[in-house]
């Protein structure tokens, strides 16, 4: 098993390209099921997901070719509609396959999923949606068994919370239903609103982008489509937290500064310099050698679904606000054993309280911050790891980052070209 090596304290410097956003590409590959033929999409990001995902395309019948970052994936011989225990429990999004296959069979065989270690996330959302349509779900022995009498009908749905994976899923069964779905409350990431450009694309008919309303006419057939992945704004918002933790200037490239206002807006208020283009931003923050040269000022933050602060860089931005001067308070609302990395960064020097759902995070000074063998536990804590090692003082030792590969393409290696001392060994 590989690990990280970091020897922290060197201002990050130079330019950086964004991959495909994982969130994204994922639940594109799974809509290449609704229809037979072959589908391109561009931009794809290769990672453990993604590869995973293209190995449960392959268990029901797809086959692919991948060039750089193009995947064309041919459907037409779909030989089953069941996604094993094996591959799913790797990947939560392997769930995705329910929806596209109860549009195309009307049937679906997929295990209950696994994926990072971060809450319960049930599918109800997702079987609830389905039952809507007129699909029967049984649970039995992990499995999902999923089946439609008939054609799928329309129906009007509502959710709870916003759930990305659950609109993803029940707007894929939507497309070819006989009338008209109403999914309200739906997710307003922009994940979801790439996914329903690949849909219209399709042939698919969709009103309501990026709303939280969305109107979705079935239509008897579909055409195999080609659409390009959004760039990631996790991976983007990684990158901006990392400056603003070590210090340095660094322009970050083929990214959407519009997908990240709540980070933006919260990295200003700690003092991190954000300048943005159409498609680039550029972050700069003086390096710290103690709390007296430009402080890093401590500010709260509450997850919330999109547009609001992203549970996926709340670990992250932790790990700057453990540099911060003052008190933050980080609130998670999204999920509930999401403060598994506040351990690991305490190894560190970190000094931070857990109180329920909120952590109190009292900044210290760079001084404090020591590098220490620590243990990725999910995707996005590792990412908070990697910024704490780069900003801390020694040597940190990162062991499971199996969890960083399933999200950041070749992260060490654009890291070191902006001159951070970080390296892969195997253990």
């Amino acid at each position: 098993m590989d690990k990280i090596i970091i020897h922290g304290g060197r201002p990050l410097t130079g330019t950086v390209e964004v991959s495909g956003a994982k969130n994204a590409a994922l639940p594109l590959m799974a809509a290449t099921l609704l229809t037979p033929g072959w589908h391109t999409l561009h931009n794809v990001p290769d990672l453990r997901d993604t590869r995973t995902m293209l190995r449960v395309l392959e268990t029901l019948g797809a086959v692919w070719q991948r060039q750089g970052g193009t995947v064309r994936i041919d459907t037409s011989g779909l030989t089953g509609a069941e996604a094993p225990y094996e591959l799913v429990k790797t990947m939560r999004a392997s769930v995705l396959v329910l929806g596209p296959l109860l549009g195309r069979c009307g049937y679906a065989r997929v295990s209950l999923p696994g994926g990072c270690a971060i809450g319960a996330r049930p599918i109800n959302y997702h079987l609830r949606g389905f039952g809507s349509l007129g699909v029967t779900t049984t649970l039995a022995r992990g499995y999902v068994e999923a089946r439609a009498g008939s054609r799928l009908r329309g129906a009007t749905i509502y959710f709870d919370k916003p759930s990305v994976t659950g609109t993803e899923n029940v707007l894929m069964a939507a497309v070819t239903a006989e009338g008209t779905t109403v999914i309200k409350n739906a997710a307003r990431e922009p994940e979801v609103g790439n996914l329903v450009d690949m849909l219209i694309g399709m042939g698919a008919e969709i009103e309501g982008r990026d709303s939280d309303r969305l109107v979705v006419h079935g239509v008897d057939s579909l055409v195999p489509a080609e659409a390009t992945i959004i760039p990631d704004r996790i991976e983007t918002g990684t990158y901006l937290i990392a400056v603003g933790a070590t210090g340095g200037r660094v322009t970050i490239t083929g990214c959407m500064p519009s997908h990240l206002p709540s980070l933006t807006e919260k990295l200003h208020a700690a003092g991190v310099t954000v300048e943005q283009e159409d498609n680039a931003f550029t972050v700069s923050c003086p390096q710290r050698s103690g709390r007296s040269e430009c402080p890093l000022v401590s500010v709260d933050i509450t997850t919330l679904p999109y547009p609001g602060f992203p549970t996926d860089l709340q670990a992250q931005f932790m790990a700057l606000m453990v540099l911060g001067n003052g008190v933050s308070i980080i609130h998670e609302t999204i999920f509930e054993n999401r403060f598994m990395h506040v351990a690991e960064l305490q190894r560190m020097g970190a000094d931070i309280t857990i109180d329920g759902a909120s952590a109190i995070v009292r900044g210290v000074s760079r001084d404090r911050l020591c590098g220490a063998p620590v243990m990725a536990t999910d995707l996005r804590a590792s990412a908070s790891l990697v910024i704490a090692g780069l900003a801390a003082s020694g040597e940190t030792e990162i062991s499971r980052i199996y969890h960083l590969e399933r999200g950041y393409e070749k992260m060490v290696e654009k890291l070191r070209r902006l001159g951070a001392d970080i390296r892969r060994v195997r253990e």
